[in-house]
């Protein structure tokens, strides 16, 4: 298991969700983790519990849609931890609808956060990462990105969208030492899934060759992996972890 210990870690949309579920993975791994969502007091709240178990976590408000205040707000963090060492673009939103319905601002709001913000994060820990000559980018995308979905083209798009952004930053930086991969979640515990009725539960099962939904551990255990040592030689991947959903 790696030890993080002097790394400094940035995880977007770490407020909730499987955002909060990395950042408690890398911070009980020795990480300082600079914890970012657009609600400084929700994010906040997440980081006083873990620094109140001995963990050492800071939260910063920060709207990834936004070039400049990403550039700022990373800069400012760059600067009073002496480096950025691992980025997790985990922020993402949703406004679902049918193609016919969907209007223009609903594209743009998703697409803006989802692929826009891991474009301005990974921009903005570059040259930090360079300096160092070691770095991990880790995009968390979405099964969605590989099959699609009706009722969702603006967030597939989006999570389809991270999946060449990794690979084409990944070939840009790998003669720096800097890894870029990608994960791609199925059918996650969240507020949503535990709101289902039990039918509809049952059906969204049935469709998972484990038989359960997963966890948020289930995708921060691989951020760990991606994250440290032992994962030096992988990079421009990305990796499904959906119980079986797509597999090939």
């Amino acid at each position: 298991m790696s030890n993080f210990s002097d790394q400094v870690a940035i995880v977007t949309g770490a407020s909730r969700g499987i955002g909060k579920s990395i950042t408690e993975t890398l911070a009980k791994s020795g990480a300082h983790v600079y914890l970012l969502s657009r609600s400084q007091n929700a994010v906040s709240a997440v980081s006083e519990d873990l620094n109140s178990q001995g963990w050492s976590t800071k939260a910063r408000a920060c709207d990834v849609s936004d070039f400049d205040q990403v550039q700022s707000v990373f800069k400012s963090i760059a600067e009073e931890a002496g480096g950025i060492h691992i980025l997790v673009n985990n922020a993402g939103v949703t406004r679902d609808t049918l193609l016919l319905r969907m209007t223009e601002a609903d594209w743009d709001f998703v697409l803006d956060i989802n692929l826009k913000g891991a474009f301005n994060g990974i921009k903005a820990v570059v040259r930090p990462m360079m300096k160092n000559r070691f770095g991990r980018i880790i995009n968390i995308s979405s099964v969605v990105g590989l099959t699609g979905n009706a009722g969702q083209i603006n967030y597939a798009a989006s999570k389809s969208g991270l999946l060449g952004l990794t690979k084409s930053t990944a070939r840009e930086l790998a003669s720096r030492n800097i890894t870029v991969n990608c994960i791609a979640p199925g059918y996650i515990e969240t507020d949503m899934t535990g709101s289902l009725a039990p039918e509809a539960k049952e059906n969204l099962i049935k469709q998972i060759p484990l038989g359960r939904i997963g966890t948020g551990s289930d995708i921060a255990e691989l951020v760990r992996f991606l994250a440290g040592d032992q994962a030096g030689y992988i990079t421009g991947q990305t990796f499904a972890v959906d119980g079986g959903m797509t597999m090939i």
